[in-house]
């Protein structure tokens, strides 16, 4: 009986234990399925979900009626903010439009891909008829790690091979990213996610 006892006492610090451990888990989840940890974020209001951890984007307070998973990017700071309500967004640098190629609106992110391939618009190549007709995807390609497409237009949020470019306005009209930080927004982005460009 005594033996019967301490398997029974060992079982339940085991799962008092676990059960601890999964309510710290929980806490470090952000509604929505955006994963914070408490260091960076308040646990209150917060639910459990598939998103991946926050570790390079900046949560920030941000108020917007945008739903939450919008995506906005200011052109003016070089800024793209991920809403995650109650006040809240992940923000990253990014790389505009430079001068003559500037351009507002909303699209809704109608296609992702990983290490995508690049295929110039055909004004780029008469602007620089040095570029390739295609560039398959990998560290070289202007496109980067990751790129999430807005619509039909030929905008995209991409990585790229520039990094020094990110914080300026430098793009033919693309949103850039530093390949880390497209990395960890494309896992937190859907498809049919509006995103507005200011």
């Amino acid at each position: 009986m005594n033996k019967i006892f301490k398997i029974a006492a060992a079982a339940s610090l085991a799962f008092g234990l676990f059960t601890a451990s999964a309510s710290a888990q929980d806490a470090s989840l952000y509604d929505d399925g955006i994963v914070v940890t408490p260091a960076s974020y308040s646990t209150t209001d917060q639910s459990a979900s598939a998103y991946q951890a926050i570790k390079r984007g900046k949560i920030v307070a941000f108020n917007t009626a945008k739903a939450k998973g919008s995506i906005i990017i200011s052109t003016k700071s070089n800024e793209l903010y991920l809403v995650l309500g109650s006040g809240r967004a992940v923000m990253y640098r990014v790389a505009t439009a430079r001068k003559g190629f500037e351009w507002a609106g909303t699209h809704k992110v109608s296609y992702k891909t990983q290490w995508p391939d690049w295929r110039p618009p055909a004004e780029m190549r008469v602007r620089h008829p040095e570029l390739p007709v295609f560039m398959a995807g990998g560290p070289k390609n202007p496109l980067g790690a990751r790129a999430m497409y807005l619509g039909s237009s030929i905008y995209r949020i991409h990585g790229t091979n520039e990094p020094k470019s990110i914080g300026k306005s430098a793009s033919s009209g693309c949103i850039r990213m530093l390949n880390e930080d497209v990395t960890e927004l494309y896992r937190l982005v859907k498809i049919g996610a509006e995103v507005t460009v200011i």
